[in-house]
């Protein structure tokens, strides 16, 4: 899948517990050393925020069709934008904000209620995780770009 021309935030999710589907808010802000603000993922680690491409989303709604941004507990879900080909170190800036790639995909743990409620998670393969590299607001609609990487 290429990049298309225009890559966007389609929706910005947050969740007060790990291992659960997200829900999506108006905005999200994102701090250095932190990640979002009132995310349970939130802490001076390497998985700070969590991406996903809508058009993962769209494979797993033919086996479920009730599937929507936040059921894979992502916080940013985004559009025309190929996330799982980005090399970890690749800087994207998300609006105002920029962030880092420091992994792709990640081992699901047991007693997940995404893999309970979809039978399978597409996050292992095709989501991403970032880290603040600057901080500021998150809106859906924000632009996406690839700026660098090593």
């Amino acid at each position: 899948m290429e990049h298309t021309k225009d890559p966007k935030v389609v929706s910005v999710n947050i969740s007060t517990k790990k291992g659960t589907i997200k829900t999506p808010v108006d905005k999200i802000d994102v701090k250095i050393d932190h990640g979002i603000v009132g995310d349970a993922h939130a802490g001076n680690w390497h998985r700070q925020i969590s991406l996903l491409a809508i058009e993962s989303l769209n494979k797993m709604k033919e086996k479920i069709p009730s599937l929507k941004p936040g059921d894979f507990a992502e916080n940013i879900m985004t559009e025309g934008i190929s996330l799982h080909t980005l090399p970890v170190g690749t800087l994207i800036t998300v609006g105002e904000t920029e962030l880092e790639v420091t992994q792709i995909g990640k081992e699901c743990h047991k007693g997940c209620e995404i893999r309970t409620i979809t039978g399978e998670c597409i996050m292992p393969t095709e989501g991403i995780f970032a880290i603040v590299k600057k901080e500021g607001e998150i809106f859906p609609g924000d632009p996406i770009r690839v700026i660098a990487n090593d």
